[in-house]
């Protein structure tokens, strides 16, 4: 079966699904459905290719197929969708791709913002996770005034890496970290897992139970390695525009298929794992440690929201 016919322009869109889907989608339900779901959105390229089409209508109609596919999450009943947008890598792509992806990206956020009312009553959360400094000030603006304005949406949460890299957050992290050290308000001591953690692009996120890559290329190509420990992963030959439905289904049903091998697993985080072996920690210490840790994170949330404000406000650069 072909996937659903469906108007590209909205990111926000109003289900239609025929009465089998929705059986479907009941059978899935009396198992485990996935909370968070990753996309490694690849084959665009291909895609043009294959058609015979220019690579802008080939990355155009993976924009189109992005917004289908949240929209199917929304009916499974998938709350949170991180998908890899845009990578620190493809900078080394040529200038006309590259304009030309930040040219979609442009639009497609420009009537992100359009669609305000739908993301409030959706109840939608937007982040971006990714070096956002690397972008053009006028693709900037546009991000940060969706994240500012549906922050506080908390029914479903979409989270956008766009220019990402793994290694580039994981560096981001600890230099955050260690200037946290160099001012005082951490000491060596108090690093574990859970601070680096709390100081990564995805730190409002919860890591993904389930990533999904098209294209058939078996690799994660830098994208949430930190988060992905223990993500069920599901790799699959169809290129991202000819993703449809069924493949979702199949996703899911795999993630079932092997959600036994995961019981237990993300109960405990490994971080607090490692704090319970921490007994050389006075309580006094113990204390002393969560305060100035918990001030830090403050800190360090105060300045990311301060970050925002000020490029959300920035004039657009055309």
């Amino acid at each position: 079966m072909t996937s659903l016919k469906l108007p590209t322009s909205d990111w926000v869109r109003e289900s239609n699904l025929l009465w089998y889907h929705r059986w479907i989608i009941k059978v899935l339900k009396a198992g485990p459905v996935p909370r968070h779901v990753a996309f490694i959105m690849d084959g665009n390229r291909r895609f043009a290719r294959k058609e015979n089409i220019a690579k802008a209508e080939g990355h155009s109609k993976g924009f189109d197929k992005l917004s289908e596919t949240l929209q199917w999450c929304q009916d499974v009943g998938i709350r949170e969708v991180t998908v890899y947008a845009f990578s620190i890598e493809n900078f080394k792509r040529t200038k006309e791709e590259v304009d030309t992806l930040m040219d979609l990206a442009r639009e497609k956020f420009r009537k992100l913002l359009e669609e305000r009312d739908k993301l409030h009553e959706r109840g939608i959360c937007i982040r971006i996770i990714g070096n956002m400094g690397l972008l053009p000030v006028d693709i900037q603006h546009c991000m940060a005034e969706a994240v500012l304005l549906t922050q506080n949406n908390q029914n479903a949460f979409l989270n956008v890496a766009f220019s990402y890299t793994s290694r580039d957050e994981i560096a981001h992290s600890i230099r955050v970290v260690a200037e946290g050290v160099r001012d005082g308000q951490l000491q060596a001591r108090d690093i574990d897992e859970e601070v680096l953690t709390r100081c990564m692009y995805t730190k409002q996120c919860t890591d993904p139970d389930l990533l999904v890559r098209t294209s058939g290329e078996m690799r994660l190509s830098d994208f949430l390695l930190w988060q992905s420990s223990s993500t069920v992963i599901y790799f699959t030959k169809t290129l991202w525009p000819e993703f449809s439905i069924w493949h979702l289904f199949g996703a899911v049903f795999y993630y079932q298929r092997v959600h036994w091998q995961r019981i237990g697993i993300q109960d405990v985080p490994l971080w607090r794992r490692d704090n319970l072996l921490k007994e050389n920690w006075t309580e006094k210490a113990r204390s002393e440690r969560n305060e100035r840790v918990n001030k830090f994170l403050k800190d360090v949330y105060r300045r990311d929201q301060e970050h925002l404000v000020k490029m959300a406000s920035a004039m657009a650069i055309e």
